[in-house]
């Protein structure tokens, strides 16, 4: 297939790759910048292109790729951001009155409890907390509805065992 016409069949499925990176990010302007994304990446190894007869389906695994890849960097950042701000809160607590260890040995004993739950819970724990919903969840990381809100009720539940002293 031909630089033409490998071109030329990424313009004929440009909607249905619309399509499909709005159902990834149930966001207009970040669906956009998905299939922007993936255009620029399959022009980019149009030569790793092998099956004349799949453009779609090559398309939409490179889009979904793309679309986890982000996510897990995003995840990253959220991470760090969260250790840069515990090692920030934990300098400020120091700085204070000395009464205000309390607040700090409260604060080390929620995030090793928050590290202590395994990652595969820990994600849409994550997620929820930043704001989104079951769905939102689901759509992301690929599970089912049922199975996160599960996940979360028994995160819910061991946050609540393990820091029954905070209440």
């Amino acid at each position: 297939m031909g630089k033409v016409e490998f071109t030329q069949g990424i313009l004929d499925i440009q909607s249905d790759l619309q399509r499909f990176a709005y159902k990834l990010t149930a966001d207009r302007d970040s669906a956009k910048d998905l299939v922007q994304d993936c255009v620029l990446q399959a022009l980019d190894n149009h030569e790793k292109f092998a099956y004349s007869k799949n453009l779609k389906g090559w398309m939409y695994t490179l889009m979904r790729n793309i679309f986890v890849n982000n996510y897990r960097r995003t995840i990253r950042e959220m991470n760090i951001i969260d250790d840069t701000y515990s090692i920030h809160q934990q300098h400020m607590i120091e700085d204070e009155d000395g009464d205000k260890f309390e607040l700090a040995y409260d604060m080390k004993q929620l995030y090793r409890v928050l590290h202590s739950i395994p990652d595969d819970m820990k994600v849409p724990f994550q997620m929820f907390v930043a704001g989104f919903k079951y769905r939102e969840i689901a759509e992301k990381l690929g599970l089912p509805i049922g199975t996160v809100k599960s996940r979360l009720f028994f995160i819910r539940k061991r946050l609540k065992e393990e820091l029954k002293e905070f209440s």
